[in-house]
Formats: C-alpha cells, sequence, structure tokens
C-alpha cells in the first residue's frame, strides 16, 4: 500500500483534473486512503474489486463515483442499487455528507462489507439493506426515494426496471454506463415508459488521471408518473422479456 502522502498527490490531481477539487478537503481524502485500503485488504480474501492498484482505485473507483455528484440535488434522500464494494454510495457519503444514503444488494457479504467500512470511516448518512432490487422495489422502500443510482448493474432496459420502481414521482434515475450507453438507451425506451419514466439527458464524461482516459456516460431519467403496481417483474422474467 502506498503511504497517504503519495496516495494524496494522486488524488489531488485526478480530482483537479475532472472538475473535482471542492472534495479535495483534508477530512475527505483521510476517509478516501482508509476506504482504498480497506478495499484492497479485504479483497485478498473476498471478491470485491478486479482493480487492486491504488492510482487505478482512485480514477475508475473514486473520481469515477463521484462523476454522478452534480446531478444530486442537496439533501436528497438516494438508494444506491446493486452497490456491490459500495460504488458510488461510499464516496458520495463520504463526499457530499448532505445525502441521506440506502445501499442495496442482493449479497449479504457486499452489504456487510458496505457498513462495516461506513462504521471505519465514521459515515453516519449511510444504512444497507441486503434483498433483491425486485423484491425491494414492492417493499415499503417503493416509490420513496429521491434519487436512484446504478452503476455498471446490468443493461438499461433491466436496469431501468430494477430501479424505477424505487423512484419517487419527480425524482431521478441516474443509470452510470459505458460508451455502450446510447446503443442500451435505444432499446430500453419502451421499458423506460412504461415505468412512468422518462429520459431527459444524457451526460457524456470523460474521466482523466494517470495519463488514462476513461469515456463515462449518465443517462438522467426523470419519474413523471408512477410505476404500475404489477412492475417490477420477477428477475428472471425481466431478463428473458425486458419491457
Amino acid at each position: 500500500m502506498i503511504s497517504y502522502e503519495e496516495f494524496y498527490q494522486v488524488l489531488h490531481t485526478v480530482m483537479a483534473d475532472n472538475g473535482q477539487g471542492r472534495f479535495d478537503t483534508e477530512s475527505n481524502s483521510r476517509k478516501l486512503f482508509l476506504l482504498t485500503e480497506h478495499l484492497i485488504e479485504v479483497s485478498k480474501v473476498m471478491n470485491l474489486t478486479a482493480i487492486k492498484e491504488e492510482k487505478a482505485i482512485i480514477l475508475k473507483h473514486l473520481a469515477d463515483s463521484l462523476s454522478v455528484a452534480d446531478f444530486l440535488p442537496e439533501n436528497a434522500k438516494m438508494i444506491d442499487v446493486g452497490c456491490g464494494a459500495g460504488f458510488p454510495c461510499l464516496p458520495l457519503a463520504v463526499c457530499r455528507p448532505d445525502l441521506t444514503i440506502t445501499a442495496l444488494d442482493s449479497t449479504e457479504k457486499r452489504i456487510k462489507y458496505v457498513l462495516e467500512t461506513a462504521q471505519l470511516l465514521g459515515l453516519q448518512n449511510l444504512t444497507g439493506i441486503a434483498a433483491r432490487a425486485e423484491d425491494a422495489g414492492k417493499s415499503a422502500l417503493r416509490e420513496s426515494f429521491d434519487v436512484c443510482v446504478a452503476r455498471a448493474v446490468a443493461e438499461l432496459p433491466v436496469l431501468a426496471e430494477l430501479c424505477l420502481p424505487f423512484v419517487r414521482r419527480g425524482g431521478t434515475f441516474l443509470a452510470m454506463k459505458a460508451a455502450r450507453a446510447p446503443e442500451e438507451l435505444e432499446k430500453a425506451r419502451t421499458a423506460i415508459t412504461s415505468l412512468g419514466g422518462k429520459v431527459t439527458a444524457v451526460h457524456n464524461i470523460v474521466l482523466q488521471g494517470n495519463g488514462e482516459e476513461e469515456s463515462r456516460v449518465i443517462v438522467e431519467i426523470q419519474k413523471v408518473s408512477c410505476t404500475p403496481a404489477n412492475l417490477p417483474r420477477p428477475f428472471a422474467k425481466i431478463l428473458k422479456k425486458p419491457l
């Protein structure tokens, strides 16, 4: 593991290069360093991330997670669907303490890891639930969030059915995707409309750092009407026949 000083130099540069300088505080940097240390350590015994090198984690996990921060309203109630190793929810909880965040994942071990990490970092604004999204979307969590965020979980036609049920009318679903997003979006338009959504913007982002460039797309979908009561369907049906 590199020293905090080395970590900070890379983090400082990457944040500056990607317009995230407002998050570049001593407190945030220390917490993001602890997060990275803990991720690397736990990944030795648990399959959390294929990215094991600190500089790559800074760009491909931390900066990537924070790329969505500008699209989150102040004091929003947010759910991260399929949070995995805690991205984007953990960096957002560190850098946007105004947010109230629920981390959702179907794997109990991952939720346990995210909650342990939140406790290690002293985060008071993050809770976690182990449940399948299609089940949780029909629970008390349904249409109770200002924002739903999902990062690289599934293709957009599937993802829309898993995520839009969580969003209140007037709220937003932000799908964090890679370069194939336009193709996925065309296939997802019927599903988005059927679920009560409307595409309001497609944000193309190029993450820069360590001599690399990473293309990202954030698809912004507003919830304009309530999701029909019969949706979401069981996951096997969603996968077999997307809306």
